[in-house]
């Protein structure tokens, strides 16, 4: 073999590799940055959405032990009013954070994450406490009516405003139905101080699921009489998620924070 075809090959080689690096570089980030956290990896920011009838410091236990250990916590204030908007404002709270996500929700804000996490492929892993984990076209109203046990529509109190109108549960219910096992004094400050979700929230279709694109993970509530425990196994199952029961009421994050803040460390790692 000739000097020169030596070296055309040895060039063409030299080439071949070069554009293999560059074809490993460019493969797609969703692949990338939703795969396990190698070791070295920075941390996953922690975004922890409330749901209805609640505010963001019903997370304050499962944030206390996840800062123990290091992790960014970011807890928005979910607006609330409709189910597109709300999951645009935690877009735009997604849109602020660079490096890994883990995106949790509860209740209804399981709707929010759903909707919110389609266009951020730095979220890596979703997480759902007792929460709602649409399908395209389903509503939070169809789901809860689908399954029996729910005692939510029986004790929903109705305010008008302006342009629309808000859903308390009745305070005189809020115990029993929402938090059963937390102490009274504790459920009847909750009542009192509740944020309401608008009707519309609950009968506005969901749009394409992010779970069936990222990684997820569900804590099923076993006593909860928002949303029966049967229609969050048939939610968990659909959307392939690592699930755990722990015997909670609806707010499993206050009454059972060590059980949330273990899905959520087991959905960073």
């Amino acid at each position: 073999m000739s000097v020169s075809r030596r070296f055309r090959r040895s060039r063409l080689a030299v080439v071949l590799a070069v554009l293999f690096a560059v074809v490993t570089v460019v493969s797609p980030a969703t692949a990338v940055q939703r795969s396990a956290a190698k070791p070295g990896a920075p941390k996953p920011t922690i975004v922890l959405v409330h749901g209805a009838f609640a505010d963001a410091s019903g997370w304050s236990g499962v944030i206390e032990r996840l800062q123990r250990r290091g992790y960014q916590v970011i807890a928005p204030a979910n607006p609330l009013r409709d189910l597109s908007d709300d999951a645009d404002y935690v877009s735009s709270v997604l849109s602020t954070i660079s490096g890994p996500v883990v995106l949790v929700g509860h209740s209804y804000g399981g709707a929010v994450v759903t909707n919110a996490a389609r266009e951020h492929p730095n979220v890596k892993a979703l997480v759902y406490v007792a929460a709602f984990a649409l399908d395209e076209g389903e509503t939070v109203f169809g789901i809860v009516g689908s399954f029996p046990g729910s005692e939510l529509a029986a004790n929903i109190l109705p305010r008008a405003f302006p342009g629309g109108i808000d859903a308390y549960v009745n305070p005189s219910a809020f115990h029993r139905v929402f938090a059963g096992d937390l102490p009274a004094k504790t459920a009847n400050v909750l009542a009192a101080s509740q944020r309401p979700a608008t009707l519309a929230s609950g009968e506005e279709p969901s749009g394409s699921p992010a779970w069936s694109e990222i990684p997820s993970w569900y804590l099923i509530a076993g006593k909860d009489k928002v949303i029966p425990p049967s229609a969050q196994r048939f939610m968990a199952d659909r959307a392939d998620a690592r699930t755990r029961t722990v015997n909670s009421s609806h707010v499993a994050m206050i009454s059972h924070p060590d059980a949330v803040t273990t899905l959520i460390l087991d959905a960073a790692r």
